[in-house]
């Protein structure tokens, strides 16, 4: 299986958002190569209209914007010299006599001198500029950096082989490289257990829920007797941030998953989640369950969490996401189709491994919506194949 690893540099040209799998610092986005020819092209258009203009208007003035064209996508010294050659190319233009016939001595006529003046006062602003541009852009990468070490923290990268299971996921932050989007999975005594889920609301408050809510789920996993208990320590979790907030409102939708390879089925608990999707056979379906009230709002409820059971052997790849995946809109307003497309890319064929079901969605969503409105967290198990 292979599980590509991919980084969106805090907002780079393409602005697609990236894996949360790898690790390093984040480096600065390039400027998009337009940008940096921009300089090149301007006064090529210079030098194209400056014969052609009558004496009186001698377009060479124009010049005198070049360094803070340049200062868009150049650093300081590439805008320092850009202005040198600024100030000489217009005394060229001034003395020489193929331009719109000028005789020589308009090189130190007073027009001509005050643009060089207000070129040499522009670049030395433009210079400034692009040296407080490359500061602000080093200090973006900065906070970027921390927060995606941050959220490596939390949400560590998922292990091609987890016990019985291989395992691939993917996560998407809509607005950056924090979110409220969970995933984890552990091997246990038990089986393979993981959750996925989805934390109401964005921002720090979020990344606060989602780390009380990841430990309580990795201290609970190796202790608990069954998912039902798990996702009650998880609701008193809950409970306890919404009470130390506060906040009424807050809850988590999460789905909670347990493989068990010697009696080859898996067992789920849906507290208000995303049903999730198994592709079993070259067939694609969602797998239908007792629902559950979201963790936080048990107090709503009478009857706690029940789990059901599905087969799943090899084969076999079961799918868990967040809402953010099935509730992505096109430019037309419309969802993505998730089952649509997995029975599109994968009915009726061999099965895939987890990997190659995230490579698919991570390489398909793009296509789908031009920008994520909310977090995408996906997750994919299979049986390993036994020798």
């Amino acid at each position: 299986m292979r599980q590509r690893q991919r980084d969106d540099a805090c907002g780079a040209e393409a602005a697609r958002p990236a894996r949360l799998s790898d690790t390093g610092l984040l480096e600065a986005p390039e400027p998009p190569v337009w940008m940096r020819w921009l300089p090149a092209a301007f006064v090529a258009t210079v030098l194209l209209l400056e014969p052609l203009t009558p004496v009186k208007w001698p377009v060479s003035f124009l010049l005198i914007a070049l360094p803070v064209i340049a200062a868009f996508a150049h650093g300081p010294v590439g805008v320092a010299a850009v202005t040198v050659f600024a100030v000489a190319l217009e005394g060229t233009l001034a003395g020489s006599v193929c331009c719109a016939g000028r005789p020589s001595h308009d090189l130190w006529e007073r027009h001509y001198v005050g643009a060089y003046v207000s070129t040499a006062v522009v670049g030395v602003l433009g210079t400034v500029l692009a040296a407080h541009r490359r500061r602000q852009a080093a200090r973006l990468v900065r906070v970027g950096s921390v927060a995606r070490a941050l959220m490596l923290t939390l949400l560590r990268p998922v292990p091609r082989e987890v016990g019985e299971v291989l395992a691939a996921g993917v996560y998407r932050p809509a607005e950056s490289l924090v979110g409220g989007d969970l995933f984890e999975i552990r091997a246990t005594d038990a089986g393979e257990r993981a959750v996925v889920g989805d934390v109401r609301g964005k921002g720090l408050a979020a990344v606060r829920t989602v780390a009380d809510l990841l430990g309580c789920y990795r201290q609970a996993v190796h202790d608990a007797d069954g998912l039902a208990q798990i996702a009650v320590s998880m609701e008193r979790c809950v409970a306890r941030e919404a009470a130390a907030v506060p906040d009424d409102e807050l809850f988590v939708t999460a789905v909670l998953v347990e493989h068990d390879a010697l009696a080859r089925r898996v067992e789920i608990v849906n507290c208000g989640h995303v049903e999730p999707v198994l592709i079993s056979g070259g067939e694609v379906r969602a797998l239908e369950g007792p629902p559950a009230l979201p963790l936080g709002l048990a107090a709503l409820g009478v009857e706690g969490p029940v789990a059901y059971s599905h087969p799943f052997g090899p084969g076999d790849v079961l799918l868990l996401c967040t809402d953010g995946l099935v509730e992505a809109r096109d430019a037309a307003g419309d969802f993505y189709p998730l089952l649509d497309r997995l029975r599109d890319r994968f009915g009726g064929r061999p099965a895939p491994e987890p990997g190659e079901v995230i490579d698919f969605l991570d390489a398909d969503l793009p296509r789908h919506t031009l920008a994520l409105h909310d977090d995408v967290a996906v997750l994919a198990i299979a049986p390993r194949a036994r020798p």
